[in-house]
Parts: C-alpha cells; sequence; structure tokens
C-alpha cells in the first residue's frame, strides 16, 4: 500500500486519485444566467443532496487546476443567486459531456450541445427538457475553500420547485430507479449506468468541439442518430476535408456499396456503426459523402 501526503504531490495528481476513489458521483448538470440574462450550462461532479427540510442540494465549481482561473456558473451563482440543478440520465450524457467543453464567455452551451431550454417557473435560469428531474433552485450561500487551483466553491442551493418527467414514475408516482436511468462520474473517461454498469464518454477536446449546432440538418433530423450520437458529432474540432472524404470512399468498398444505393436511412446506419465503434472521424466521411451526392 502507498502512502501519500496531499502536500507532497502535483494538484492533478492528487484530483485524479481522490475523483478515481471517490465515486460514483452523481452529476449536476447547471444552468445559471449571468447579470445581463446570457444563458450557461455546465456539469459538475462535486454534488449531493445534504437536507429534505429545508430541501437543499451542493455543488461545487471548483478553481481550474491549470491556471487558478474560476468558471462561468460560479461567476453566475455568485451574481444572480440562482441556479436550475438538472439530473443526467444516460440518453444525454453525450451532449452533457459536450457541454462541459469550455467556450468561451457568451457563447451558449445550450445551443453547441442541442439541448433544449425551457422556461422555470420560479428562477431565470432555464430549465434542461431532455432532464427526468430538474430542480430551481435559489442560492443560499457560497462557500470559497481555497484560493489556490483545485479548490473547490461549495454552491448551497435551496430546491424551490421540482420537475419531474412522468415517464419514470412507477404505479405509485415514485421515481423508478430502472426507468430514469441516471449516470454518474468516475475518474478519467469512465462513467457508471446505474441500472448496467461503467461506461466510457471520451473527455470533450482541449480544442472547442464544432458543437451540435453545427451539424447539417439532415444529419440532425435523421431518425437514425440520437442526442447520444449527435453529442459525439459535435465534439470534433474540424470536419473532413473533401480529400479526405473522397479517399476514404475510393478505400472502403461497402462504404462506396451503401453510398451507390442512394437510400439515407443506410447511409446513416453506416454511420452510425463507425459512431458505435468510436471512430467518429470516419461517421463524418461517411454522412459527408451523402451530402457531396
Amino acid at each position: 500500500m502507498i502512502t501519500i501526503d496531499p502536500k507532497s504531490i502535483e494538484t492533478a495528481k492528487l484530483q485524479g486519485y481522490l475523483q478515481s476513489s471517490v465515486g460514483p458521483r452523481p452529476i449536476a448538470f447547471a444552468s445559471t444566467m449571468d447579470a445581463k440574462g446570457n444563458p450557461n450550462l455546465s456539469p459538475f461532479s462535486f454534488f449531493n443532496v445534504f437536507s429534505a427540510n429545508p430541501p437543499i442540494l451542493i455543488f461545487s465549481p471548483a478553481r481550474r487546476v491549470r491556471d487558478n482561473s474560476i468558471k462561468h456558473t460560479l461567476i453566475n451563482a455568485e451574481a444572480t443567486r440562482e441556479v436550475v440543478i438538472n439530473v443526467v440520465n444516460y440518453d444525454m450524457v453525450q451532449q452533457t459531456s459536450l457541454a462541459s467543453t469550455e467556450y468561451a464567455d457568451g457563447v451558449n452551451e445550450f445551443v453547441k450541445s442541442g439541448l433544449t431550454p425551457i422556461a422555470s417557473d420560479v428562477v431565470r435560469p432555464f430549465r434542461v427538457k431532455e432532464s427526468p428531474v430538474q430542480f430551481e433552485c435559489k442560492v443560499t450561500q457560497i462557500i470559497p475553500l481555497g484560493t489556490e487551483g483545485g479548490a473547490g466553491n461549495l454552491v448551497l442551493c435551496e430546491v424551490v420547485r421540482i420537475h419531474i418527467d412522468e415517464s419514470v414514475l412507477d404505479e405509485n408516482g415514485a421515481i423508478d430507479q430502472h426507468k430514469i436511468d441516471l449516470v454518474s462520474r468516475l475518474g478519467g473517461n469512465w462513467y457508471s449506468r446505474s441500472n448496467q454498469g461503467l461506461f466510457e464518454v471520451p473527455k470533450p477536446l482541449s480544442t472547442l468541439g464544432i458543437g451540435v449546432d453545427a451539424i447539417p440538418n439532415f444529419i440532425k433530423e435523421s431518425p437514425i442518430f440520437d442526442g447520444n450520437d449527435l453529442g459525439i458529432l459535435g465534439n470534433i474540432e474540424a470536419l473532413p476535408t473533401k480529400e479526405e472524404v473522397s479517399i476514404f470512399v475510393k478505400q472502403n468498398f461497402a462504404v462506396k456499396g451503401v453510398l451507390s444505393s442512394d437510400d439515407a436511412e443506410k447511409v446513416h446506419l453506416e454511420a452510425k456503426k463507425y459512431l458505435d465503434s468510436n471512430d467518429v472521424f470516419s461517421a463524418w466521411k461517411v454522412l459527408l459523402a451523402e451530402r457531396k451526392k
């Protein structure tokens, strides 16, 4: 057994040990609004419920380890004292991950992730329509835990309204844990699906993904691709070039045959095979070859 003095190792390595040991951690998909009314959406896995009466949720936007900067969510929570915490299930996990991309101030993560903003009843931040449970909250207190990179900031939130999708309820009106299909965070790229087990979601690019908003409508409107597929397709820095698409098709007889069928559904199913095998670039080549036709 190794023994570690937390003060003796780099913060990034310490954070890795902590996040890989303490889990699975639920995800607070926090929707906030800045003082000018611009929305922001970001997930946090330092999160849990701490009281029922009053109903209190706490999440912690930590200072970035690399440069000690603070996140837009924290700035907004301090300015407006309001937040909506949306829970995350499997159907939206890829889009949630994409929303964690560090887009510039003023970029709307609802638009980039392809998720749907809907008005709240009591607070100003939007709810995420795709989330099965949404908590409208008033921020009662913010407790900074330090001033260096990696230090958390406890955001204490009192729940003032709860919205629950009826599709996740059982015959007695309670939340069915199989139907809600929650996901949680572990270390690295690992997540846990509450009713099935471990799976991986590649971390968003250190460079900026193009976002779901940059995906052509013929893909977004296809019945073959779900929200997770769109989240994966949006997490790419740049689309393949025409030359790359052309070379790919010439070298792949199966794809050439599918494209010659003039059947959009077959083409999309072929692209879906590549997505399911984590080959996003090839999936894009198939889809762009279809558009080229």
